[in-house]
């Protein structure tokens, strides 16, 4: 295996025991220097949000594709330190801690501990959240995020090294500072919105792929999976939440979408799948299948790695 496989496998690794660095988070630090830059950049245009998104992005990328080419003769440091990237830019641990939180809160009847813990992972309005709907958007978030903030890096480490890594986190984190829609952002965001999908496309459909393939580990079916997907995905308003999210309910055998209110923005999503409402248990469910997923896009990623890294000079 080459170093760039091994430094993927050993940071997913890293991820699963250590979770998020506790301190002086890379992307932490990444979002302050971001906002800083807002502060200087922000026009109402979009060619301003591209300039802005392109400097960030770029110069993010710049400086892992030559800490790349810096090590591409000493394949250890080379594993090292895409280890170490790849362990600050994958999110998995943090994501089912945070929908496990969730399920104990409802598992105990607290509704209030249950849509507090909720604003950790979804940006809708949960106050008016019942036990159903608060399951619903924890399952939602766990099949988007999945792909989000586990099989995207992943795939963007194994094709560009420790620049794919930083460079889509950054890319990523940005569409979150400024790819929503608001009177601020519509125009300014939309660059970074864009280039977000664009980035996801490829690990989206290979996260629903891997839903449906795996479906088996949370008792469901494939052939269920497979339909939802091919069935309801493009009826979602994201081009890349759709075919995850699609996969995750016909692979659990539940139903996603409907009514989601953002502060003042109500928005009537379609429904995906065609089983019943998710219930508490149904979070525990998605958890375990997004590991089973992120266990097969780290294999294909390390593949992938192993195949493309360059070659060692003799």
């Amino acid at each position: 295996m080459r170093a760039r496989a091994i430094g993927l496998v050993l940071g997913f690794a890293a991820d699963r025991l250590l979770g998020d660095p506790a301190r002086l988070h890379p992307v932490a630090g990444f979002g302050r220097v971001a906002g800083a830059l807002e502060r200087r950049t922000w026009a109402d245009d979009r060619a301003a949000g591209a300039r802005h998104a392109a400097v960030l992005v770029a110069g993010t990328g710049t400086l892992g594709l030559l800490a790349d080419r810096a090590t591409r003769q000493r394949p250890v440091a080379q594993s090292l330190l895409t280890a170490a990237a790849t362990w600050a830019v994958v999110g998995g641990r943090s994501l089912g801690r945070e929908a496990v939180r969730v399920e104990s809160h409802l598992v105990r009847g607290d509704l209030p501990a249950a849509r507090q813990q909720l604003t950790h992972l979804v940006g809708r309005d949960p106050s008016q959240l019942d036990a159903a709907e608060i399951s619903r958007a924890t399952v939602e978030s766990v099949a988007e995020n999945t792909s989000d903030a586990v099989v995207a890096p992943l795939l963007a480490g194994a094709v560009g090294g420790i620049g794919g890594l930083v460079a889509y986190r950054a890319a990523n984190t940005l569409d979150a500072m400024v790819g929503h829609r608001s009177p601020r952002y519509e125009r300014f965001g939309w660059a970074s919105a864009r280039l977000d999908d664009v980035l996801n496309l490829a690990p989206a459909r290979l996260s629903a792929l891997l839903a449906a393939a795996l479906a088996p580990v949370v008792g469901g079916r494939r052939t269920d999976a497979f339909e939802a997907w091919t069935r309801d995905s493009r009826r979602h308003p994201s081009p890349n939440a759709g075919p995850v999210e699609a996969a995750f309910a016909g692979a659990l055998g539940v139903q996603l979408g409907g009514t989601n209110v953002y502060g003042s923005r109500v928005e009537h999503r379609p429904t995906l799948g065609s089983g019943r409402a998710p219930v508490v248990d149904d979070i525990g469910r998605s958890v375990r299948l997004a590991d089973a997923v992120a266990l097969g896009a780290l294999t294909v990623s390390a593949v992938v790695a192993a195949r493309l890294a360059p070659r060692r000079n003799p």
